[in-house]
């Protein structure tokens, strides 16, 4: 795998599930943009929202793309969110979109064997309104800037893996 394969989609869909099994089953590399964040501030997502805003933590994510788009190839990258705005983003690979309903993901993570962590991990979905309304924001744009679209929902793990080969032509 030459190009690198760009998950996307909203927070809680599976994107870093998928990319670890992807990466297992076909040998190749995976990163997580959020991972890449908090290491190089050292700091927790939640915590450089806090601390230093959101404008902040998205130039983070600029900056981050800026780099894979340098440094990175043949490597499958789960993404945060709402990176999807990053100027780059088609630069850096063929973009996936791993879609579902927001009643599918809320209750996949409100159904995970470690929920509690799940949602601890995205405190929006404590506010179950604001979470539905950030996710009707987003959703026409996660397809418009979508490679390939993946409907994840009733798709079990292994139909996604041969899904994302298949269309990205890793196989």
């Amino acid at each position: 795998m030459k190009k690198n394969i760009i998950l996307i989609g909203f927070m809680g869909v599976g994107k870093g599930t998928t990319a670890r099994a992807f990466a297992k089953k076909y040998g190749v590399y995976n990163i997580d943009t959020d991972d890449l964040i908090e290491s190089k501030e050292n700091k927790e997502v939640k915590k450089i929202f806090e601390k230093k805003g959101e404008a902040y933590f998205r130039q983070c994510e600029q900056d981050t793309a800026d780099w894979i788009e340098q440094c990175v190839t043949g490597t499958l990258i789960s993404c945060g969110g709402g990176f999807y705005k990053v100027k780059n983003l088609k630069k850096l690979g063929t973009v996936v979109l791993l879609d579902a309903s927001f009643e599918w993901i809320h209750n996949r993570l409100k159904t995970a064997k470690n929920a509690e962590a799940k949602l601890a991990k995205r405190p929006l979905f404590s506010d179950e309104k604001k979470a539905k309304a950030l996710y009707k924001e987003r959703e026409t744009a996660y397809r418009k800037v979508a490679d390939v679209i993946i409907d994840v929902a009733g798709m079990d793990l292994e139909a996604q893996l041969k899904e994302i080969a298949k269309k990205c032509k890793v196989v």
